[in-house]
């Protein structure tokens, strides 16, 4: 038992010295390496079982200082662990939908000209990737001018008239605000009303505020 003993405090040691090149390991392994069998005494004096308690000891150590390095740094507790139920909509999706799943968008806000919205679409994985995307060319052209996307925001913030909302800063003349008013009446973002006043219909506010949310990077 003994023999086993010193065999594994050698094997041991010896991987410690190439692990960690320290001279605490590489004497070590220079105690372990003696003779088996060898008298009690010789070399430095120590008996064999002082030579492996030494060892022992270095490993021991070794092993501590490892672990101290490997420690995780631990978070601040700002940017802690992820709460349990930050993706319950997409949890909830998956048991709903099966592969090859489905896309929903989902909103209910309340906006600055007193009315609320509250929406929810979905559609298949399938139906989406057999669509006409071509189709909705148009709906995405409506919003990809940078006047178009400052309109429908104003807009929703509450100013609904073309006058109003060429009073604002590098919006334009009245008749280009006109202009940018019917592509996005066109495209069914806006609608107008009474009074010359726009608005955003109800069923179109959470798709296009998901639409703005998707195109951030």
């Amino acid at each position: 038992m003994a023999g086993k003993a010193r065999s594994g405090a050698e094997e041991a040691g010896a991987g410690a010295a190439e692990g960690v090149g320290g001279s605490v390991g590489a004497e070590g392994v220079a105690q372990a390496g003696a003779e088996p069998g060898a008298a009690e005494g010789a070399g430095d004096g120590r008996s064999v079982e002082e030579r492996l308690s030494a060892v022992e000891s270095a490993l021991a150590a070794l092993v501590a200082a490892e672990r101290k390095v490997a420690a995780p740094t631990p978070r601040p507790e700002h940017g802690g662990a992820a709460p349990p139920d930050l993706f319950w909509a997409l949890e909830g999706l998956r048991e709903r939908e099966p592969a090859p799943g489905a896309v929903m968008i989902v909103g209910d806000v309340a906006l600055p000209d007193g009315r609320t919205a509250g929406w929810q679409l979905g559609a298949g994985t399938a139906d989406l990737l057999d669509d006409e995307w071509e189709s909705l060319a148009e709906a995405f052209a409506a919003l990809g001018h940078p006047v178009r996307l400052r309109l429908v925001r104003e807009v929703l913030r509450g100013h609904g008239t073309a006058r109003e909302l060429a009073d604002l800063d590098g919006m334009g003349t009245t008749g280009q605000v006109y202009h940018h008013l019917r592509q996005l009446a066109s495209a069914g973002w806006l609608r107008a009303r009474e009074g010359g006043r726009h608005e955003v219909p109800a069923e179109r506010v959470v798709p296009l505020l998901t639409t703005i949310l998707g195109g951030r990077r």
